[in-house]
């Protein structure tokens, strides 16, 4: 099948679609309601082996604790601990499990655990998904809108301690203020007014969380609790980031077509168990009603009608670094999609 370029896809979908039409593959609908089908065991089964590997190394790094062995352990386990950021996503879908009551249980754990306030989360994602990268209209909150790309800034994010530097900008840092009842921007414009009570509550009871912890290694003068439930999204976080930050990184913002500004990458199946299959990202974005253990089935459906996933982070990076150096002195260039004429 032959392949054109984005911006030709994007010129003919607006004349014929309007430029406020989302660009929708092909599928039986039958067959999409049956992958819509929600199930719990998955959920069940991939969550149980997560917090298994996390309290195997967290068992490990205690008793190692104050060796060579021990720094190993502790960086493994903050490691797993910051896929709590997948698990903290596919709850705020309410896809994790079946029933709805054990994804906001679930939810509430995995967004302590990822240092998101999961109220201003699951309202400022609905808007994720519905203006994907998008700066002109209703404004993407989740995404990195600074163009020339900010190099020494990405990359330290990769580093471990290196969001520290950045931790004034942080969504911790949002959280605090929401502690004390100061809505910040993404709150006003993301979550009606009725619900900001909500968003103060839970961004209390996490920073209380946060100060009990401290206190908890000043009475045992060990660090180790704070290292192990409060600080790992800053030092284990690279491989979480080098998977997250594939989704959008370098593709083209204000545009209504998720094949152009969503990235697919093809991971192995450890990360993509850590990862809860997000790695389908294109996919998951036309429907994100679709069950996180159905997308590979979705992905087969669609491939026809979707650019080449990346293989694997290495092909992804292939991809990504080039483009975010040339960003940095022309902001205008994005990664070029090949899509299916």
């Amino acid at each position: 099948m032959g392949v054109v370029r984005d911006v030709n896809i994007n010129a003919d979908l607006d004349e014929k679609l309007g430029s406020n039409v989302w660009f929708r593959p092909k599928i039986d609908k039958k067959e999409l309601k049956d992958l819509c089908v929600k199930r719990s065991w998955p959920g069940i089964y991939y969550t149980g082996m997560y917090f298994i590997a996390l309290f195997f190394f967290a068992y490990l790094t205690i008793t190692t604790w104050g060796t060579w062995w021990g720094i190993l352990c502790i960086w493994i386990y903050a490691t797993i601990y910051a896929f709590s950021g997948a698990y903290d996503h596919e709850s705020r879908h309410r896809t994790l499990f079946k029933q709805r009551w054990l994804n906001d249980v679930f939810q509430y754990i995995f967004s302590f655990m990822t240092d998101f306030e999961p109220v201003r989360w699951r309202w400022s994602h609905t808007l994720h998904h519905s203006y994907t990268l998008h700066t002109n209209e209703p404004q993407d909150f989740e995404i990195q809108v600074d163009r020339p790309s900010l190099l020494f800034k990405y990359y330290m994010f990769f580093v471990p301690f290196g969001p520290l530097l950045w931790i004034h900008q942080s969504y911790l840092k949002d959280t605090l203020l929401c502690a004390f009842g100061k809505a910040v921007p993404a709150i006003e414009q993301c979550v009606p007014k009725e619900h900001h009570w909500k968003v103060f509550l839970s961004s209390r009871i996490h920073m209380l969380i946060w100060l009990a912890v401290i206190v908890w290694s000043f009475a045992i003068n060990s660090w180790l609790p704070f290292l192990m439930i409060c600080a790992p999204m800053f030092y284990g976080q690279t491989l979480f980031y080098l998977c997250g930050l594939t989704q959008h990184a370098g593709l083209k913002f204000d545009v209504k077509d998720h094949r152009i500004n969503t990235r697919t990458v093809i991971l192995n199946p450890i990360l993509s168990w850590l990862y809860v299959k997000l790695e389908y990202h294109i996919e998951h974005h036309m429907f994100p009603m679709v069950p996180w253990y159905n997308l590979p089935k979705l992905h087969e459906k669609l491939k026809s009608q979707m650019p080449p996933p990346s293989k694997g982070l290495i092909g992804a990076y292939k991809e990504i670094i080039p483009t975010i150096h040339r960003q940095a002195y022309d902001p205008s260039y994005t990664t070029p999609r090949d899509i299916p004429a």
